[in-house]
């Protein structure tokens, strides 16, 4: 038991590790270089975790993924998350638009608002939220707003205040770590809003989040409950394959909406839960800039920093693994 507990703790200790480095500005900044060599060098790997490189490659994978019962969001990897640079804003936007004018459009998409405007200001952000909703509304697609820190919660919590009577197809992703959470899911659940609830990516002091652990798992768990028992339509995010056994025990798959799990991370547990006819969403990010959906992905499950390494060692060439060989 105590090699199991230090085993656990290795490993936890490694994922805030690896959400550090995500957070890092002077990675951030040597990744987005001209010619950058933390860019070429982590390439290899970063084709395990990032769907395609363009948005015709998205739907060309996401064609073969829908194809084997699996439903798929969609994410863009677009310029350095906190640009202040509105031009840069807008061609994030006209990505999400062009998104939703294919045929079909994403079921639903996972908005990240400082991408598209909240750097410049709040304003910005709001009313290009908006101009992505309706285009989704349009199309029948979900609408995800993300919250990555605490910073950022109440801005977004906003945005889906302002939005929400006008667009029911707004959702929201909930960090089940931030303490303030709880009173969050009071505020937002109500019936048929989308909720995505996450264990949360960002590393936080203890006043503020919980670390990962078992009281983080019961934490998640709870507010699962909380949600359902107020109507929403809950998406399952998580890879954790033992806190999913437990909501299981609970039985709340029974009533989620679906089980979500990251593109690359775990897929021989997403393919146990849809082979038990459970449904399945997989959030997959494409696009070039993929220094935070990569390294959050390892902080997700750091065993596969081996897996990441192995992947650079052997460098599989520009295709990487195609998605229907992983799933």
């Amino acid at each position: 038991m105590n090699h199991e507990m230090s085993q656990r703790a290795l490993v936890e200790a490694a994922a805030e590790g690896l959400r550090r480095l995500a957070d890092d500005a002077r990675c951030q900044t040597a990744f987005a270089a001209p010619s950058s060599v933390l860019r070429d060098m982590l390439s290899p790997a970063a084709r395990r975790y990032v769907l395609a490189s363009d948005r015709a490659g998205f739907f060309e994978q996401s064609a073969r993924l829908r194809a084997k019962g699996y439903r798929v969001s969609a994410e863009f990897a677009g310029p350095d998350q906190g640009v202040a640079d509105a031009a840069r804003a807008e061609g994030v936007v006209e990505e999400y638009l062009g998104l939703l004018a294919h045929e079909p459009a994403p079921d639903r998409i996972g908005l990240d608002l400082s991408r598209i405007g909240l750097a410049h200001s709040a304003e910005a952000a709001l009313r290009n939220t908006g101009r992505i909703a309706a285009a989704g509304a349009l199309r029948g697609s979900e609408v995800v707003l993300d919250t990555d820190g605490p910073g950022d919660v109440d801005t977004v919590l906003a945005v889906l205040d302002a939005l929400g009577g006008r667009y029911d197809n707004l959702g929201i992703t909930l960090q089940a770590h931030l303490h303030r959470t709880e009173d969050d899911a009071l505020a937002v659940a109500g019936p048929g809003r989308t909720v995505r609830l996450v264990k949360g990516t960002s590393y936080e002091s203890s006043g503020i989040a919980l670390a990962r652990g078992p009281a983080l798992d019961d934490r998640y768990l709870d507010l699962a409950e909380l949600l359902l028992d107020r109507g929403v339509q809950l998406s399952l995010a998580t890879q954790d394959a033992e806190v999913l056994a437990a909501a299981q025990e609970r039985g709340l798959l029974e009533h989620v909406q679906d089980i979500e799990m990251l593109y690359g991370v775990q897929p021989e547990t997403l393919r146990r839960h849809r082979a038990a006819g459970r449904p399945c969403r997989i959030h997959a990010t494409y696009g070039m800039n993929w220094w935070l959906p990569l390294m959050r992905r390892l902080a997700d499950n750091p065993p596969m920093v081996l897996s990441a390494l192995a992947d650079i060692g052997r460098d599989r060439g520009p295709a990487g693994a195609p998605a229907h060989q992983l799933y």
